[in-house]
């Protein structure tokens, strides 16, 4: 039982660098292993730590439970000992890949952010809007040289309005894509 425990220990420290490796690159854009070895298809590490952490909770609990048979046995260790090692190595070589060229995929924002942002230009602009009116209202008070100062501040806060417009539908053009090509 010594070497389950020191197994044990093994696959939660996995668990513990997968997950500070998942979130610090984000998700891949294909599956990380091969399906013969990680079911889960996963594209981040923490599911892949879980289905071997599972491999491994089932040698014990066949063993426990006495239905452990010897073929049995050597396969889930087999798959056990392929997934741990193919654990290591992925963590173990993150750093090399740090520099490799990313999938667009890696540089799409997820949906619901892309919601966010679309929520944050319509406060924007709401808010130039209104500057829009003022600033138009100090214009029409103006007077000489104050008048020019004016309409120079009319025409840089409709460039700003104008520019978050445009942000506005080329958000709203990236979720609708999106949600049509999911």
């Amino acid at each position: 039982m010594a070497d389950f425990s020191r197994l044990s220990e093994k696959l939660t420290q996995l668990k513990h660098y997968a997950a500070q490796l998942d979130k610090k690159r984000g998700e891949h854009h294909l599956p990380l292993f091969d399906s013969g070895l990680f079911q889960c298809r996963a594209k981040l590490l923490v599911p892949c730590v879980d289905e071997a952490s599972r491999t491994f909770e089932s040698i014990c609990s066949e063993q426990r439970h006495q239905r452990l048979t010897t073929p049995r046995a050597q396969y889930l260790t087999e798959r056990l000992v392929s997934q741990i090692s193919a654990l290591q190595r992925e963590i173990s070589t993150s750093h090399f890949r740090k520099d490799e060229p990313k999938h667009s995929s890696y540089y799409r924002k997820p949906i619901n952010q892309l919601y966010q942002e679309l929520a944050q230009h319509k406060e924007w602009e709401r808010r130039l809007q209104e500057l829009v009116i003022d600033k138009n209202n100090a214009l029409e008070q103006a007077s000489g040289f104050n008048r020019s100062h004016a309409q120079q501040e009319v025409l840089k806060t409709d460039q700003r309005l104008e520019r978050c417009k445009q942000a506005i539908v080329k958000l709203e053009k990236q979720i609708t894509y999106r949600e049509q090509h999911q």
